[in-house]
């Protein structure tokens, strides 16, 4: 995670591995932070998506708050 918006709780993601797309399940990981979320909304330029790739930049919207350079994996299954 490269930065947290806490006034609409937007968390700033830049996708090293694979894609993400709205209904995924994330975990979000840190020394003080320990998240498990569906993906139910993700941005990029201030606009709504339904998915981003790999290597692209997007915002998504976490129902608690995070820390800049927590780690965020995908949850496959």
């Amino acid at each position: 995670m490269l930065r947290f918006f806490e006034k609409n709780s937007i968390a700033a993601l830049k996708l090293d591995f694979g894609d993400l797309a709205i209904g995924d399940t994330v975990h979000i990981k840190g020394p003080s932070t320990d998240i498990t979320q569906m993906v139910d909304y993700m941005e990029f330029d201030h606009k709504p998506v339904e998915k981003a790739s790999r290597g692209q930049f997007t915002g998504i919207k976490l129902s608690q708050p995070a820390k800049p350079f927590d780690l965020v994996y995908k949850i496959k299954g």
